[in-house]
């Protein structure tokens, strides 16, 4: 019997339980938001798409190619990075409410380095756990994983239910030294694993080094979503990765160039002096008190 929407694929999920994450992400401070990412490995900015931009964003991708991973035909993915087929995605790039956390975050000079669109169809089995970072690269993201300080954010166009392929995540695996949070290793669950159900609108933002995944998408209607990674841009890849092409930058919207810069960009300097000319003597980025809590 043919099976088109890879039903055959759910007959072992990845994870049979659900830990569903009550935190209230609405009332957070600034600095409580950045505690919380730095801490957890996670924040969430629920509802921060409106309805309106919602409805653009999937009338423009509708028609976008898409292509299937090699674990499912029901999970697809555009050909081309979303932000070269839809205005309203490449305008996202420079998205005002979430620019300015992420310039709380990590400071001026922010390089946005990829986009994702990806449609999750009815049948999709979960996401095993996994990175998004390896620090000498991999097939699946190239030299882009090799960037010390890479981030995600996910807008969610589709309310995530229990039953339409929610997120999953381990918190604190950013954290940890110990060899099971190698950035290479991959887990089919986790019992201390959360679940996050979030309304259409929503970003999640995690660093890329917290173990993530998905569970299956169980609901008749697809559960699409919007990825974007950005970094400091100091924290460049290990590797010369390519660079955007200079015509679809230069076509981009005004608020999305700022954020289109060399995907090289390092802060490499293999000469180091002991006491070089100039040091400063603060730095609120990297001060104890950036949480609010002294």
């Amino acid at each position: 019997m043919n099976d088109p929407v890879g039903r055959n694929e759910l007959s072992e999920p990845e994870c049979d339980f659900m830990n569903v994450d009550e935190t209230d992400f609405s009332t957070m401070s600034r600095p409580e938001q950045i505690r919380y990412f730095e801490v957890e490995g996670y924040v969430v900015l629920p509802g921060i798409l409106t309805p309106r931009i919602i409805a653009k964003l999937k009338a423009e991708l509708a028609d976008a190619e898409m292509s299937h991973t090699s674990y499912s035909t029901a999970q697809t993915r555009s050909n081309v990075q979303p932000q070269w087929i839809s205005r309203t995605a490449a305008e996202l790039i420079g998205y005002p409410p979430v620019i300015e956390f992420l310039n709380d975050l990590l400071g001026p000079g922010i390089v946005f380095t990829r986009g994702f669109f990806q449609r999750t169809l009815h049948g999709s089995p979960g996401i095993s756990m996994h990175t998004d970072g390896q620090p000498h690269g991999s097939n699946l993201f190239g030299y882009e994983g090799s960037c010390p300080r890479l981030l995600r954010v996910l807008y969610y166009l589709d309310d995530l239910t229990t039953e339409r392929a929610p997120f999953r995540l381990i918190p604190r695996s950013h954290l940890s030294f110990h060899s099971d949070a190698s950035p290479y290793a991959r887990y089919k669950s986790h019992p201390e694993e959360i679940t996050l159900v979030v309304p259409a609108g929503s970003a999640v933002i995690i660093p890329s080094l917290t173990l993530h995944g998905s569970h299956p998408n169980l609901d008749e209607c697809p559960r699409e979503l919007l990825q974007m990674g950005y970094r400091p841009a100091w924290a460049g890849p290990i590797q010369p990765v390519e660079e955007w092409d200079a015509d679809l930058v230069a076509n981009a919207p005004e608020i999305a160039r700022p954020f289109l810069q060399s995907l090289n960009t390092t802060g490499a300097a293999w000469e180091q002096e002991h006491k070089p000319a100039g040091m400063k003597t603060s730095a609120p980025g990297i001060n104890p008190s950036r949480w609010g809590d002294r």
